[in-house]
């Protein structure tokens, strides 16, 4: 393939859809589907834990990440774990009306979620191999700001939506557990549809390099496999690795007790603890104030740490990061009414998760991922950080029940006190670029 050829279309026609894309999946396994099933009268224990689980592909992806070189193009498992998430969405919608539907659907969500797992290792290959290091500076940006985006649709307006279709048959004489049904399902078959679509977009518009998928072809299973068991080796031989380890563990480990048990606290009525918020007013919250206070809080983070430094700047952002848990903590003990007071609350909750969340990221590039196989590392140190999530998630339904609202936030506040300790004595092994210009 020619380089016209290569690039018959501008990046601008697949960057932002392909990852819109990958970020629906993601989004709606581990957040809307949720709300979902908390509607259809599913357990918060079981929902906690069982939406926990099946996001465990995208914390071991790189185990077969490198296999994908020698099968196919990576413009082929995109477009076709496009499909198979979109079908997958569908299939939910159906298995929706059947008597174990739950059981069901966590068996298809697994298969999305692998299939989502593996479009993102063939989707980030592909930008990286099919740009030019000027155009991939370029389109990051959009890059990032599409996969929030998805982010934004999914918490915000598909649940918005779902509120919207619940109350309108609850108007025409269903009860509110048999408006949920029809609900959903019109929410799983959209998302069903949106990724079908974006598939047989990209079928059209992604760019593949024939010759160097013809390379790639001939690498031998063995080889690819002695370089993974290589690569793994020379990760748990850096220098202080497990401290990092521990860090990246416990950055986030409020974060994944808090995640599934947030949307249910929301909606949970104030009877049980909760706050009892429609679905549409979770949407508006999440899809609006939240989205909006965590693009800002990513871009002043970088300004932050530009300025600062990472060294001088990690305890900081771990706090910010952390302590706004606290106001989780206050509602379930105050259990206020102010719709005012519970949207600034949440988000300023969302500025310090994408304010903090640019550290740990940092983190990873900086002190973890260098070295002979970075891309690499980084991907299984991204990988660590979400079993970290995916291991706290859980028991987070459990432990919620047993302690209730109340204790249950408290409790994780002191949780989370070993990481603020840490932090103030955890060696650097690379300077960063602030030290660097200070020599």
């Amino acid at each position: 393939m020619t380089e016209t050829q290569k690039q018959k279309y501008s990046p601008f026609t697949w960057v932002p859809s392909a990852y819109f894309a990958m970020g629906m999946p993601f989004v709606v396994l581990n957040m809307v589907c949720v709300l979902m099933f908390s509607g259809l009268g599913i357990d918060d224990s079981k929902i906690a834990f069982w939406t926990s689980i099946i996001m465990f592909p995208w914390t071991i992806k790189f185990l077969w990440s490198p296999f994908l070189e020698i099968f196919k193009t990576k413009k082929f498992f995109v477009v076709v774990t496009q499909l198979i998430s979109g079908v997958g969405f569908g299939l939910v919608a159906l298995a929706l009306h059947l008597d174990h539907f739950f059981a069901i659907s966590i068996a298809i969500l697994a298969v999305i979620a692998l299939s989502g797992a593996t479009h993102d290792i063939a989707l980030d290959g592909l930008y990286m191999a099919e740009l030019s290091k000027t155009d991939q500076a370029k389109f990051i940006g959009w890059q990032g700001a599409f996969y929030n985006i998805a982010k934004l649709i999914a918490t915000g307006g598909l649940v918005y939506i779902a509120g919207a279709i619940k109350d309108h048959f609850v108007s025409r004489g269903y009860t509110t557990e048999e408006a949920y049904l029809p609900a959903w399902t019109i929410i799983m078959l959209s998302c069903c549809a949106i990724l079908v679509v974006l598939s047989l977009w990209h079928r059209i518009v992604l760019p593949s390099s024939a010759e160097q998928a013809e390379g790639e072809h001939q690498k031998s299973m063995s080889a690819i496999g002695g370089e993974l068991v290589e690569m793994i080796k020379d990760f748990f031989t850096k220098k202080h690795i497990w401290l990092y380890i521990s860090f990246i563990i416990l950055y986030r480990l409020g974060e994944g007790f808090v995640m599934k048990i947030v949307p249910l606290f929301l909606k949970a009525d104030r009877a049980a603890g909760g706050l009892g918020l429609s679905e549409q007013q979770i949407g508006l919250y999440y899809g609006s104030f939240g989205a909006a206070a965590f693009v800002l809080g990513s871009l002043l983070a970088g300004y932050y740490i530009a300025h600062r430094g990472l060294k001088k700047s990690l305890f900081s952002l771990v706090c910010i990061f952390n302590i706004p848990f606290l106001i989780y903590t206050y509602f379930a003990w105050v259990q206020p009414e102010s719709i005012l007071l519970i949207g600034t609350g949440l988000a300023l909750e969302y500025f310090g998760y994408g304010f903090g969340f640019v550290g740990l990221t940092l983190f990873m590039m900086q002190q973890v991922a260098p070295g002979k196989h970075q891309m690499a590392h980084y991907a299984f140190a991204s990988g660590i950080m979400n079993l970290s999530v995916m291991i706290t998630g859980m028991p987070s339904g459990f432990l919620s029940d047993a302690l209730g609202y109340k204790m249950f936030f408290t409790v994780i506040m002191i949780a989370v006190i070993p990481v603020f300790i840490m932090t103030k004595f955890l060696p650097f092994t690379y300077p960063d670029n602030a030290a660097k210009s200070d020599n």
